[in-house]
């Protein structure tokens, strides 16, 4: 039987997927920024209920330190994120999460001191090396195109760089947890993320929010923020439960999810190639998940 860290995971990894194929749907049409903000803004109930419904834990400057640092982080990968979103395929952006692993266990162990055992650090190191299948075709031309392939997508580049601040804002998420509890630091989190990031939101949508709220473009957003509230509960409550970089190697198996999403909902091309990519990730989660 699966661990319930596991469970939890996967369960982040298919709610954060559904979440980006359905915010993709809307960027067609609309403002990044507006479509980010709405996003959150549709995650709160959910998670405004988790904080009502759980008492305050006690917090000291740990937990204080650790949320200072992430959450200006946490708005720049906000505003990467969608960026990459709009700019290039799913199957060609999200597969890039799978390197926040590889990031995570040196950050991990600078933060937190947290080791990996060598089997779990090969898996991670099959995640990263999916990134370089999704760009196979392009090896007719040299081995090393398909690296050049990589940095010439825009979305996949702003992607990498998300995965960078991620590998460092779970690490220092996990030091808040550890300093709190889950669900009360994941509410407050998003709720804090929110607020700080409307005045980017409005700013940047300016010339386009009478039209978003006029013609209700803001309606395609509530069932992605939903996802993305239960992304982040399920989220919190798994990596309080294990280490950081085997919990965030198995949510990247979202990037199989991702690359399903973009063949059946946008006809994204050279599916299969990307697939195989996704599938040595999945092969590098197993080794991570057997690993425990």
């Amino acid at each position: 039987m699966l661990s319930t860290w596991i469970l939890l995971s996967l369960l982040s990894a298919f709610t954060l997927a559904t979440s980006d194929a359905l915010t993709k749907r809307a960027l067609k049409t609309c403002n990044e920024y507006l479509v980010a903000w709405f996003r959150l803004l549709f995650s709160l109930p959910l998670l405004l209920f988790f904080l009502i419904m759980f008492p305050r834990p006690n917090l000291d400057s740990e937990f204080f330190k650790a949320f200072i640092i992430a959450l200006p982080l946490e708005i720049l990968s906000v505003i990467l994120y969608i960026k990459a979103l709009r700019l290039s395929p799913l199957s060609l952006t999200l597969p890039f999460l799978s390197l926040t692993p590889v990031f995570v266990i040196v950050v991990s162990y600078a933060i937190l001191g947290e080791k990996v055992s060598l089997q779990g650090m090969i898996g991670i190191l099959f995640l990263a090396a999916g990134s370089y299948v999704l760009h196979i075709h392009e090896l007719n031309k040299g081995i090393l195109d398909p690296i050049r392939a990589i940095l010439k997508e825009k979305g996949s580049v702003l992607m990498i760089f998300v995965a960078l601040i991620y590998s460092i804002t779970s690490s220092l998420g996990k030091m808040a947890i550890q300093h709190s509890s889950p669900l009360f630091f994941g509410a407050t989190y998003v709720v804090l993320l929110t607020l700080f990031f409307t005045p980017v939101a409005l700013w940047k949508g300016r010339h386009d929010i009478r039209v978003f709220i006029k013609d209700k473009r803001y309606s395609g957003l509530a069932l992605p923020g939903i996802s993305y509230s239960i992304m982040v509960a399920s989220h919190m409550l798994a990596i309080n439960l294990t280490n950081v970089a085997y919990m965030i190697s198995v949510k990247r198996t979202s990037v199989i999810i991702g690359v399903l999403y973009g063949y059946f909902l946008f006809r994204e091309k050279h599916i299969k190639e990307r697939l195989a990519g996704a599938i040595i990730m999945f092969v590098g989660f197993v080794m991570i998940v057997t690993a425990q």
